[in-house]
């Protein structure tokens, strides 16, 4: 037994070398370009695509570690966004006749947190007693509950107009708002949430998670409370969605019950699944290419000669072509290119000469 917590304590104390050790190239390589993209692209594509891409990949992210590690499919991780947005403007400062507490933003966004994670953890251990098609449900019941309630409640949440005026934070003389500096935000914040994630599935927590997705029964025979796993992964799935939603709010100015409809939480799952949900890298691919199209996609009607309101359909289109081809995804297709690739370089076997 000692021999045994030994091993495991000195496996737990590699896991953060072995991840440094295992970060790949071309990752390193994507940060630097994104670190220099500021000096490349204007304003809007700073803002309106890779901003949006990092916060909606934030929060794709956190379906994808429920999802991809804990065998969970969760529609609830944008209702968890918007309602730590929400938080962050009632605690906070806004210009809205619905009720304000006027505190801090260094204040309202660590409650705001928190109270995301204890609103992840109801959620959590309600979904853990279903599983597969009921979890999905019953997720989606959270959120349309939640959508229902903020547009009816007026008091708190202003009803369907919202709340606005909702400031960015001035840290160090930096207004945040402005575009370069909300752009490094977004970055540094997407950055920390992806290593979080890839440094959790190789921790204890992560791999024991993932034990428990192939086999939940032999994971509790060995010990391990399958269900206290489950709801601390939806707690950790709610502070990486908190604060990509507390991120959307200040980019936008506002949070409203739009903000927090079915749609928005489908669109999650899908910018999820079109990434691929195997890796921590492919909800942020999957949110890129939803802004590219939900971006341009209007203009590229309209330079048809096409009815610009069915941009919808070509972002359906877009997304149903890539799930069709890559069930995985699009981090499938780089792995199966780049496999056939590593296949075409090894030379064949066996060959004799008579």
């Amino acid at each position: 037994m000692a021999l045994a917590e030994s091993r495991a304590r000195r496996d737990a104390q590699s896991v953060p070398s072995e991840w440094i050790r295992r970060i790949h190239p071309a990752a390193a390589l994507l940060l630097a370009l994104l670190i220099i993209m500021p000096a490349i692209a204007n304003s809007f594509i700073l803002v309106q695509i890779f901003a949006w891409s990092f916060i909606l990949g934030m929060i794709a992210l956190s379906l994808m570690f429920l999802a991809g590690y804990g065998g969970m499919v969760s529609l609830a991780q944008m209702t968890i966004a918007g309602f730590a947005g929400y938080m962050v403007a009632i605690f906070g400062v806004h210009g809205e006749p619905a009720a304000s507490i006027g505190w801090p933003w260094w204040v309202a966004v660590p409650i705001a947190l928190v109270l995301a994670m204890i609103f992840g953890a109801i959620i959590g251990a309600l979904a853990v007693r279903t599983e597969g098609i009921y979890t999905i449900m019953i997720t989606l019941a959270i959120a349309a509950a939640f959508f229902y309630f903020t547009n009816q409640n007026y008091a708190i949440f202003n009803g369907h107009t919202g709340i606005s005026s909702i400031p960015t934070p001035h840290l160090f003389g930096v207004n945040w708002h402005n575009a370069i500096p909300f752009y490094y935000l977004s970055l540094l914040w997407a950055t920390l949430a992806w290593g979080a994630v890839t440094w959790l599935s190789r921790a204890p927590f992560g791999l024991a998670l993932q034990g428990i997705r192939d086999n939940p029964r032999r994971m509790a025979a060995l010990g391990f409370n399958v269900n206290a796993h489950r709801i601390a992964a939806y707690v950790v799935a709610a502070l990486i969605a908190g604060v990509g939603g507390i991120l959307l709010v200040w980019s936008n100015g506002q949070v409203a019950p739009g903000t927090v409809n079915v749609g928005a939480a489908i669109d999650i799952l899908v910018i999820a699944v079109v990434g691929g949900v195997g890796n921590p890298i492919g909800p942020f691919i999957g949110a890129f290419i939803y802004a590219i199209l939900k971006t341009f996609a209007l203009d590229i009607l309209v330079t048809l000669a096409l009815d610009g309101n069915r941009f919808r359909l070509l972002i359906g289109l877009g997304f149903l072509a890539i799930v069709f081809f890559s069930p995985d995804g699009v981090i499938g297709l780089w792995n199966r290119w780049r496999n056939r690739g590593t296949l075409a370089r090894v030379p064949s076997g066996g060959g004799g000469h008579g």
